[in-house]
């Protein structure tokens, strides 16, 4: 049986606990080689399998975001493909850890190799996430990486500015707290 094959096999059996994701995610930081399938079966699986695959994957790119970083490419491009909302969540704030590393002037070192198209492709994933039916956390998630991804795309803030005040009052409480506090900081 191949990588990717027993992944989905293994992946069957998480659930959402966080000791099961974070038991699974330290057995890929062992096994880097499974990364790379991982994503795949993230990108690649709107079923419950996917679901799954994206969570571990965002428990493992908290511990090791430089595993993603060769296959940013791939990331980027899967993220419109990807529907199941459980999915979303974890990849939204993947998108949200990237961009906040990116834009650290304090750690230029532990910078992700973001390019034009990778930001390209995370501006039009993270304003997708915020204006379909989402749950507030992929959201917010989106609002913060959006904002940041402003300083290198200027019509992002605007664009931003006019979403969240179109969607503010009916926004929920949560959604309002973060589109408050990106309005106040936006041109």
């Amino acid at each position: 049986m191949d990588k990717k094959s027993q992944l989905k096999k293994d992946l069957e059996y998480i659930d959402a606990t966080r000791k099961r994701r974070r038991e699974m995610a330290s057995r890929i930081l062992e096994q880097p080689s499974l990364f790379g399938p991982l994503l795949e079966i993230a990108l690649g699986e709107d079923t419950p399998i996917g679901s799954r695959a994206c969570w571990i994957l965002e428990f493992v790119f908290k511990a090791s975001p430089e595993l993603l970083y060769p296959l940013l490419n791939q990331f980027v491009e899967g993220l419109h493909k990807v529907k199941p909302e459980s999915s979303i969540r974890p990849l939204a704030k993947i998108c949200e850890l990237l961009t906040l590393a990116y834009y650290d002037s304090k750690n230029p070192i532990g910078r992700p190799p973001l390019n034009e198209i990778h930001k390209e492709g995370l501006i039009e994933a993270c304003f997708d996430w915020l204006l379909e039916a989402q749950k507030i956390a992929p959201k917010a998630y989106s609002m913060q990486s959006l904002y940041l991804l402003g300083q290198d795309f200027p019509w992002v803030h605007g664009e931003l500015r006019a979403v969240l005040e179109r969607h503010y009052p009916s926004g929920s409480p949560g959604y309002q707290a973060r589109a408050r506090k990106l309005l106040e900081k936006l041109p």
